[in-house]
C-alpha cells in the first residue's frame, strides 16, 4: 500500500453514509464503496496483484471502474487505466509494454500519454507526488468539501482522473451520465442537481448545443475547463447562457502532475484566454524558441523503459518541455499560440492555428473551430479549417471568411472551410486536428 491508497481509504471511511456514486436512482456511500473496494483489494491480492507491478484496468467509465481502480491501489498494484474500446492489437501492444521496473517502486499510476506523433508515452506517476498535488489542486482551486461533481471526463485522462480521487477527498459525490456522450451529460446537467462540471470545452459547446442546456439560468454551479485551451468567445457563450455559474480554467500535463496554472471565477473575465496564474510551487518560463517549458515537484517519475525519452522531455534545469508556444500579454499572463508541432509554415509564414481558431470561433454564427495544415504545391502547406453551427444559426463559410479577414492576415485565413455537424474529438474529448483534413476528402 501507499500513502495515495491510505489517504482515499480513510477518507471514504470517514465520509461513510454521504453519497459517493450517483447514477439515475442509483447511490453508493462512500462506505459501501469503500467495503466493496477492500473486499476487491483481498480477491486482486490473490491474484498477485501488487508490489509495485503494473496493472491494467479496463475501463468504460462506468461505476464498477472506481472499485477496480481502488481495489488495485490498496492492494499495492500500479494502475494502468485503459479504455475497453482500445483495439485489441493496441491492448496487446500496450500491455506488453509493462514489466516490472526499479522505476516502479513507490509508483501509483501509469498514464499512456498520446500516441500522434508515435508509440504512446508510459508516464509513471509517483504516489507521494500524486497525493501531494490532489492537496494543492484542493487549495488552489477552492475545491469545496461535499459537492456533487459530473463526471464527463475519460478515466484514462490524467483530468478524469484527479477529478475523481478529489472528489471522493472531499467527501463528495461523483455524478455519472448514463453514458459519455453529450446528450446524456446534457440530460444530467438540465437537473441542476450538480455543482460542478469539469469538462474539455469540446463538450461545452456540444452542451450549448444542446436544447436542454443552451440556457441555464438559475444554475450556480462551477464550469471548470481544462485539457485544451478555453477560448475567450466560448467563455463569453458560456457567460450568456449560464448567467449565475462560475468559470474557472485549468491547464496542465500528465507529465507535470496536471494543473499547473489557474484562472480562478472571481478572476475570469480579466484572465479569459490566459492560463492565469502558476499554482504553489511551479515555476514556468518561455525558452527562446517560445516553448512553455514548467518545472514542478509533483512530476512523473519518468516514461517507463524509455529513458532517452525521458531524457529529452526536461531541459538541463529540470523544466519540462510542454511543446506549447507561449507568450506573455500587456497584463502579465501567458498565452498559448499554439503548440510546435502544429504549426503551419505555409510558405515561410508561420500559422498557429490555436489563433486563427480563436477568430473563426467568436463569429455568432460558429460554435466552434479547428484549423490544421495539409501539403500544398504551392505554399508548402495550406490552412484549412471546419467549423460547427452555432444555436439557431446557419454558417455561410463565404461570409465568414470574409469576417475573419477583417482580423486576420490574409496569409493567415484558411483556403478551405467547410461547415460540419460536430468537430472531430480523440480519445479524451479534446479537439483532434488530424482528422481535419480527413474530413474534407470524405466530402469529395
Amino acid at each position: 500500500m501507499t500513502v495515495f491508497a491510505d489517504t482515499l481509504f480513510a477518507a471514504m471511511a470517514a465520509h461513510g453514509d454521504a453519497p459517493a456514486i450517483v447514477r439515475g436512482s442509483a447511490v453508493m456511500t462512500h462506505g459501501e464503496l469503500c467495503r466493496r473496494s477492500e473486499i476487491r483489494a483481498g480477491e486482486l491480492t490473490e491474484k498477485g496483484v501488487g508490489g509495485f507491478r503494473p496493472h491494467p484496468v479496463f475501463v468504460d467509465n462506468s461505476p464498477g471502474d472506481l472499485i477496480e481502480l481502488l481495489g488495485t491501489y490498496r492492494a499495492g498494484g500500479v494502475v494502468v487505466p485503459i479504455h475497453r474500446a482500445t483495439p485489441p492489437a493496441r491492448v496487446e501492444e500496450l500491455v506488453a509494454r509493462l514489466v516490472s521496473d526499479p522505476m516502479l517502486d513507490g509508483a501509483s499510476t501509469i498514464v499512456f500519454t498520446s500516441g500522434t506523433t508515435g508509440a504512446p508515452k508510459a508516464a509513471v506517476l509517483s504516489a507521494e507526488r500524486q497525493t501531494a498535488k490532489l492537496d494543492m489542486i484542493r487549495r488552489e482551486a477552492g475545491w469545496r468539501d461535499g459537492r456533487r461533481t459530473l463526471l464527463a471526463l475519460q478515466l484514462t485522462f490524467s483530468f478524469g482522473q484527479w477529478v475523481t480521487w478529489l472528489t471522493l477527498l472531499s467527501g463528495g459525490a461523483l455524478v455519472f451520465p448514463e453514458r459519455l456522450s453529450v446528450d446524456a451529460v446534457s440530460a444530467v446537467l438540465a437537473r441542476a442537481e450538480v455543482d460542478r462540471l469539469p469538462s474539455v470545452p469540446t463538450l461545452i459547446r456540444g452542451l450549448l448545443d444542446q436544447p436542454a442546456t443552451a440556457a441555464l439560468p438559475g444554475w450556480k454551479g462551477a464550469v471548470m475547463a481544462g485539457g485544451e485551451v478555453l477560448p475567450a468567445g466560448l467563455g463569453t457563450k458560456i457567460r450568456a447562457a449560464w448567467p449565475q455559474a462560475d468559470i474557472g480554467d485549468i491547464y496542465g500535463l500528465t507529465e507535470t502532475g496536471t494543473c499547473d496554472f489557474f484562472v480562478d471565477p472571481p478572476d475570469y473575465d480579466a484572465a479569459a484566454g490566459s492560463l492565469g496564474r502558476p499554482g504553489a510551487d511551479i515555476e514556468t518560463r518561455i525558452a527562446e524558441d517560445g516553448e512553455l517549458r514548467i518545472r514542478s515537484p509533483y512530476a512523473m517519475i519518468g516514461y517507463l523503459r524509455d529513458a532517452d525519452r525521458t531524457a529529452e522531455a526536461f531541459d538541463a534545469d529540470g523544466y519540462f518541455r510542454t511543446g506549447d508556444l507561449a507568450e506573455v500579454r500587456e497584463d502579465g499572463r501567458v498565452i498559448l499560440v499554439g503548440r510546435a508541432k502544429d504549426l503551419i509554415n505555409k510558405g515561410g509564414m508561420k500559422v498557429a492555428p490555436l489563433e486563427v481558431e480563436a477568430v473563426l470561433a467568436s463569429h455568432p454564427d460558429v460554435a466552434g473551430a479547428l484549423v490544421a495544415g495539409v501539403p500544398d504545391p504551392k505554399s508548402g502547406e495550406a490552412v484549412i479549417a471546419v467549423i460547427t453551427a452555432a444555436p439557431g444559426r446557419e454558417p455561410v463559410p463565404e461570409r465568414v471568411l470574409a469576417w475573419a479577414g477583417e482580423r486576420l492576415e490574409r496569409y493567415k485565413l484558411p483556403s478551405r472551410l467547410k461547415v460540419v455537424a460536430a468537430l472531430p474529438t480523440g480519445s479524451t474529448g479534446k479537439g483532434d486536428r488530424g482528422s481535419v483534413g480527413r474530413m474534407f476528402i470524405e466530402s469529395v
